[in-house]
């Protein structure tokens, strides 16, 4: 079967491929249900959890898409790529892998970024109690949610955001942006006032699935950053000061971290990975990161984002326009282009086959 056919078109689509390759691969299946709504075809929304391996396994590898909804289709692909072609037959004795499909099920469904209640997953698991401040987002909020995507309105917010880059950087811009902010519901990278659905599951797993294993790597597939096609190991920390170069000692210098600026990613607070890290037991080894898949510039998945945010916000849009947008945030984050795939496909491989080091620990 062609590489191809591993990318999926729709939410359901990928889902039942998914749960078939599981099925052949022998994997043990659960499947949780989001009951926020349904499915744009009226089908359920779940989050699926597959179990491949000895439940007695020293090491654990574990696979995660769609927290960030729409780029759920790509590391579905990975995904189900990875139980087609059995590559856990090629990792060393006593290794297991855990997946999770479409962690934020409804973005992946509706082909937004962002989860049920416009919340950027990736920004939720913080303390809600006392969420961070992000101010230079506020000053940012109304240029980037402008009342109208189209007309002066439009082109008076991005010449604003024009010269904030030109006069901080764009890097500075970036990261205004996309740390992370919690006092508008409205707005991007809105990180919640409470622990989402997909929050809540995510802590669930971890202690069904990943308690008293010795050694873990984490894997959270992303799309949207770097160059086109490229796959990007972004370090995203572990519970022990050795973290770091055990995954540089796995992953090599291509490996980077978003805090000492080597990483397309600016610095982020509240991701998966740090709740993994915190629900785990002392003892027990993690060694994570974010593969970060290539799109478009910069530029144009951020104008992807605030129109799809925009979308959101209208009562009564334009059909055209509507349609428009959507297959703009589906461009930048899920290309259809052939060689684009390839590339996804032959780099998540690659670094599968560098994540099964965890099975090898260093003697010192």
């Amino acid at each position: 079967m062609s590489y191809t056919a591993q990318f999926a078109q729709t939410y359901t689509q990928a889902r039942e491929m998914f749960l078939e390759a599981a099925d052949l691969a022998g994997a043990d299946i659960t499947s949780f249900l989001n009951d926020c709504g349904k499915a744009p075809d009226g089908g359920e929304l779940r989050t699926d959890v597959a179990w491949i391996g000895p439940r007695d396994a020293e090491s654990v590898l574990v696979l995660v898409s769609g927290t960030h909804g729409v780029e759920g289709f790509c590391g579905s692909a990975c995904q189900i790529g990875f139980l087609r072609e059995s590559i856990l037959d090629k990792a060393p004795t006593g290794t297991a892998v855990l997946m999770v499909h479409a962690l934020n099920p409804y973005g992946f469904a509706y082909q937004r970024r962002v989860n049920e209640d416009n919340i950027d997953l990736n920004r939720n698991f913080v303390d809600h109690d006392a969420p961070p401040h992000n101010p230079a987002y506020d000053e940012l909020h109304a240029a980037l949610v402008p009342a109208s995507w189209t007309g002066p309105e439009k082109t008076e917010a991005n010449r604003f955001l024009a010269e904030v880059a030109a006069e901080h950087g764009l890097r500075y811009l970036q990261e205004s942006i996309t740390h992370g902010q919690y006092r508008h519901p409205d707005g991007l990278f809105y990180g919640g006032t409470s622990p989402a659905w997909s929050h809540r599951l995510l802590r669930t797993i971890v202690h069904d699935f990943l308690i008293g294993f010795p050694r873990i790597a984490y894997i959270d597939l992303h799309t949207g950053l770097g160059p086109r096609g490229y796959g990007e190991p972004i370090f995203r920390g572990g519970l022990d000061s050795g973290a770091l170069d055990r995954a540089r000692a796995w992953y090599g210098d291509q490996l980077t971290m978003s805090e000492d600026g080597t990483s397309s990613s600016t610095p982020i607070i509240g991701n998966t990975a740090s709740l993994v890290a915190r629900e785990l037991s002392p003892g027990q080894e993690l060694t994570a990161i974010t593969l970060e898949f290539g799109t478009l510039s910069g530029a144009e998945v951020l104008d992807a984002l605030r129109a799809d945010n925009w979308l959101h916000l209208q009562a009564d849009p334009d059909p055209e326009l509507a349609a428009s947008i959507k297959l703009q945030i589906r461009n930048a984050f899920y290309p259809s282009a052939c060689d684009w795939r390839s590339a996804v496909w032959s780099r998540a491989k690659e670094i599968f086959g560098q994540a099964f080091s965890v099975a090898r620990p260093v003697v010192g």
